[in-house]
């Protein structure tokens, strides 16, 4: 094992020393004049001191950190952290009967940084975010499919919009391995369309299950909208949760072609659920204020980039005051952000300027956050990106 060696200036060790997995640029005096993009480095402190391993690239974010230590990377080691992985998966009891959709790596919160992998049924998603999981993802292929006790025969990959377009790396969304024979998965006893070939991320938002359970709670006898519906998630969950009306709104007509699909599986001909192709704020600007007693706010990340977050911040406070605007009283709002960007502090801040203005009384019921198979090293409190709040609006 004789990695390149990536020189760290002085004193620039202390993050790495705290388990923080990135190495930015300008933490670094030297690289090797051969070094490539996704190549596997050795990180030495400014004093010489070996800290660990990971992926090179450029950019901001020189070296994503697999190991602190000397570790060899190769498919025993990516064996051994999917393991991990699945075993925390079973411990949280997300594959039985009534489900099969979850995410098994979740970047660095599951110590691979760069990697995603979600499961439905027999078929793993696989998305990587760095040049090196690029290279190494018909080892991570095989790895899947070899795993005892997850029962993986298909293996996808999905990473033509994830990867760093400036790699010049050209990645393919193919089977690296198999071809399901179905896109159906489970998840807490309903049905979904999956549609890993085309879909956004790898084709269906496992994130939103815990607090798509906890929207069925509410959802009795209520009017419910939900905004930015996508694959209609929500809407199913409403639907069972004894909603009375389920209005489902996106701009895409893929979208709202794939809620119908979706409510289909689940309540064929239900003349409860409607959905409309439209610009969320224009249905909001046109719809009578009172309409709904229960709206879903789940709106694409409206800051991808800092650089953003300004205009982000004020899209927020304009959707949720629209939202405050037109609810029924007494009524219940979940509202989220899915900026990395933006801080639980600022996305609850937007919220609450557009509570003020609309001059009604709110209070929270429930704080939000991703569930427990998306976790957050400790070490890296960036990778809590998923937002959300449960209002009561009189």
């Amino acid at each position: 094992m004789n990695y390149p060696v990536v020189q760290l200036k002085r004193g620039k060790e202390e993050s790495l020393d705290r388990f923080h997995p990135w190495v930015f640029s300008g933490a670094i005096a030297t690289l090797p004049d051969d070094l490539e993009e996704g190549d596997i480095v050795s990180v030495r402190s400014g004093d010489g001191r070996t800290i660990g391993v990971g992926h090179y690239q450029i950019g901001s974010i020189a070296v994503r950190m697999l190991d602190f230590g000397m570790t060899d990377i190769n498919k025993d080691f990516y064996v051994s952290r999917l393991g991990q992985a699945l075993k925390l998966r079973k411990a949280l009891g997300l594959e039985r009967p009534d489900n099969n959709a979850y995410r098994l790596v979740h970047g660095e919160g599951d110590f691979l940084p760069g990697l995603v992998v979600d499961i439905y049924g027999d078929t793993a998603v696989v998305q990587a975010h760095s040049p090196g999981m690029h290279y190494a993802r018909n080892i991570i292929a095989g790895a899947l499919v070899d795993l005892d006790g997850l029962g993986i025969r298909n293996v996808y990959y999905k990473s033509e919009t994830t990867l760093p377009y400036k790699a010049h790396l050209d990645p393919q969304n193919t089977y690296l391995i198999g071809k399901a024979d179905t896109d159906v998965a489970l998840e807490n006893g309903l049905k979904f369309h999956v549609d890993w070939l085309r879909g956004q991320k790898t084709g269906f938002f496992v994130d939103q299950r815990d607090n798509r359970s906890l929207l069925e709670n509410f959802a009795a006898g209520r009017r419910v909208l939900n905004m930015f519906c996508y694959t209609g998630g929500f809407s199913v969950y409403a639907m069972r949760g004894g909603a009375i009306k389920v209005e489902s709104v996106d701009s895409s007509e893929k979208a709202i072609s794939l809620t119908d699909a979706n409510i289909a599986l689940n309540y064929p001909d239900d003349p409860r659920h409607h959905s409309t192709a439209i610009d969320a704020f224009r249905y909001l600007d046109e719809i009578e204020s009172g309409a709904y007693d229960l709206i879903i706010l789940d709106p694409p990340a409206f800051a991808k980039h800092r650089s953003a977050l300004g205009n982000a911040l004020r899209g927020y406070q304009r959707l949720n005051g629209k939202a405050f605007e037109k609810i029924a009283p007494g009524g219940i709002l979940f509202t989220f952000s899915c900026s990395q960007a933006v801080s639980k502090e600022q996305f609850r801040l937007a919220v609450f300027t557009a509570a003020a203005r609309s001059r009604r009384r709110v209070r929270i019921l429930h704080q939000l956050t991703q569930p427990a198979d998306h976790p957050v090293n400790i070490y890296h409190p960036e990778g809590e990106y998923l937002k959300g709040l449960i209002l009561y609006v009189e």
